[in-house]
């Protein structure tokens, strides 16, 4: 008697002639007089009530719970069976409502029901049991297929502590793959620590998040918040692909058909978002510029942004996006500064290894001897072995005839590993400038919150001037550890 009066028995395999039977006899369980003594089994109110939990033991209310098709039966009132994909869940007032405010206005508030039977189609079921288990016994059972619909049920029915377990696994499970759908999520049900914390993993796995299928299913606020971050680490034209995905995947959810016009239509303000001036010019002419989705002057006005001096000004963003955490840093290799240096078409060139991971923004150079002037400059960073450019930027500087240096970056930090060669290479147009004398062949950089970042110089092929590393230009090297 004691496993049917629980219903917590292991199950007993029926023989099929007696199924029928065995069923309706199951059934008739649950009309029968309660358990006598079943308290004294449990040793705490936990267990009591734990025990209540979908258990037609001195309930006083039912919830049909989920979208069905027509019931059978005469009506919620006469406790009809419930319809497919719904299920009928016995509950007690008293436990409800004294875990959930909403369940106590519902059945001791001024408009308080007094029906023996709510459905609740826009509930899961499995969500609904979610929470009720929660309420009875403060036992938390939820899983990847079930944690979005609790979440929904818990913010329902205003129970924060199930809504912060939820929170929780979600967090826990968060990945660069899921991180788009999950952040959909966050937005839509108000959790902003879920959100921030999905954004920063798009930040540092922005590659993963934007190949993974939750991508081209955001919606485009979402897509337009993670476009205005400066902190995504992608190269734009990478970025700018994707977003030409999405907006594809948009097409069809509106079903519009797929052309360069309905495209731009469904981007709207998020095209505004990406940063063309941040592509090299190679980058822009095979992608964007053959896209369709910019108009024939935005597409020459860019041109003429990559291509002329001074540019001309464009209506697309122009700050690099840079997910770097730590703190900037500096070395430089000179030990004084002398005048003058000359150029001629040619470049200034360092090689130089370093001791540890880091990333390379930017270069500080030296300016000219005659006074206020402006500098035309392309810097580059090469794999010395390899002879392949990692980053570039065509850009130019102001000085103001000091022997200070001059800052002059790149469009998004360069990755430099441990003890690969690599060369700073520096090509300036303009009047002759300072440079630096008694170059160091080793500089080590010391941080509190860091190891030593060290540099070993070393003389580069083709240099201008045909010098060494005891002097020339490229005095700075900017990085973040």
């Amino acid at each position: 008697m004691a496993a049917a009066g629980g219903g917590s028995g292991a199950p007993v395999e029926t023989p099929p002639a007696t199924a029928t039977a065995a069923a309706a006899e199951a059934g008739a369980v649950l009309q029968r007089e309660p358990l006598y003594n079943w308290q004294a089994t449990k040793g705490s109110l936990r267990e009591r009530f734990a025990f209540l939990f979908s258990n037609e033991l001195l309930s006083d209310v039912h919830f049909v719970v989920g979208k069905g098709g027509p019931r059978g039966g005469g009506g919620a009132a006469s406790g009809a069976s419930p319809g497919p994909g719904q299920q009928r869940i016995p509950a007690h007032r008293f436990v409800l409502a004294a875990g959930s405010a909403v369940f106590d206005a519902m059945f001791n508030g001024g408009m308080a029901t007094t029906s023996a039977e709510i459905e609740l189609p826009d509930v899961e079921p499995a969500a609904f049991l979610a929470l009720l288990r929660f309420l009875y016994s403060d036992e938390v059972q939820i899983g990847p297929e079930t944690v979005m619909t609790t979440l929904y049920t818990a913010k329902k029915y205003a129970v924060p502590a199930l809504e912060a377990h939820c929170v929780d696994f979600l967090t826990k499970h968060l990945r660069a793959d899921n991180a788009f759908m999950l952040l959909t999520q966050a937005r839509l049900f108000d959790e902003p620590q879920l959100a921030s914390l999905c954004l920063d993993t798009i930040d540092k796995s922005t590659i993963d998040a934007i190949s993974a299928e939750g991508f081209t299913d955001i919606d485009i606020d979402t897509l337009c918040a993670v476009l205005e971050r400066d902190t995504l680490s992608i190269r734009e034209s990478r970025l700018f692909g994707a977003v030409v995905r999405w907006a594809e995947a948009e097409c069809q959810r509106q079903q519009l058909p797929v052309t360069f016009g309905n495209k731009q239509k469904v981007l709207g303000r998020a095209l505004s978002l990406i940063r063309f001036p941040l592509m090299t010019i190679e980058e822009f002419a095979a992608g964007p510029a053959q896209s369709g989705i910019l108009s024939d002057r935005e597409v020459v006005n860019l041109f003429l942004h990559f291509t002329v001096n001074p540019k001309p000004k464009v209506d697309y963003i122009d700050r690099p996006r840079c997910c770097l955490r730590g703190k900037e840093c500096s070395i430089n290799r000179f030990q004084q500064v002398e005048s003058r240096w000359g150029y001629s078409g040619t470049s200034d060139r360092i090689r130089f290894t370093v001791n540890r991971r880091i990333s390379i923004v930017g270069f500080g150079l030296y300016g000219s001897i005659h006074g206020p002037t402006d500098y035309q400059v392309n810097i580059q960073i090469i794999d010395y072995e390899k002879n392949q450019t990692l980053g570039q930027n065509d850009t130019g500087f102001s000085c103001d005839g000091t022997a200070s240096t001059f800052r002059v970056m790149f469009k998004e930090p360069i990755e430099i590993l441990p003890t690969v060669c690599y060369t700073a290479c520096a090509t300036l147009k303009g009047p002759d400038s300072h440079y630096g004398t008694k170059g160091l062949k080793k500089v080590i950089h010391e941080s509190p919150t860091a190891s030593k970042t060290c540099f070993v110089f070393y003389s580069s092929p083709g240099n201008n001037n045909g010098t060494s590393i005891e002097d020339g230009q490229i005095p700075e090297i900017i990085f973040y550890t």
